[in-house]
């Protein structure tokens, strides 16, 4: 499936977030001039076709009071992963989970877990938690906490004839 112009028009109109009122695709309707349901079923047309990945709410995790951010670190059996991995990633309190290659000898981490806590005591239970679930089959661990907000946005098209 290629998105068609209208398509475009409504990702590009999408990309920097959804408007913040209570019927917000009705607002992008009105401001591409189509209705509030065309608005809707392009964008889940879009996403059943893997153009899109999601449409989802953002928080700022510091404005939460979430501001002890750790990404942990696992060093997994490489065959336990698969079966693992995704029940890290369903945990309530992990944000996004994935897996990596590892960079031997320095670094023998294959799965990362995004955790965030009010305060680092907080988020080292949730990270225990996580130990409990992979069990023997983690070899080693360790969580490297923010100490800084970077800006996070994803791809941004550029508007035709740029």
């Amino acid at each position: 499936m290629s998105p068609d112009a209208t398509d475009r028009r409504l990702i590009e109109a999408t990309q920097a977030g959804l408007p913040l009122v209570a019927r917000p695709f009705a607002a992008l309707a009105g401001e591409l001039g189509l209705s509030e349901a065309e608005v809707m079923d392009r964008l889940a047309r879009l996403k059943a076709a893997g153009v899109i990945r999601r449409i989802a709410a953002a928080p700022n995790h510091y404005r939460l009071g979430m501001i002890a951010n750790g990404m942990t670190v696992w060093d997994v059996e490489d065959a336990a992963l698969p079966a693992l991995g995704p029940q890290v990633g369903a945990l309530e309190f992990v944000s996004h989970c994935y897996e990596r290659p590892r960079a031997l000898p320095d670094w023998p981490y294959n799965l990362f877990a995004m955790v965030h806590g009010a305060t680092r005591a907080e988020v080292a239970v949730k990270r225990e938690m996580i130990a409990a679930l992979l069990g023997p089959a983690c070899r080693g661990s360790d969580i490297l906490y923010s100490t800084r907000i970077l800006k996070k946005t994803g791809l941004r098209l550029r508007r035709q004839g740029e």
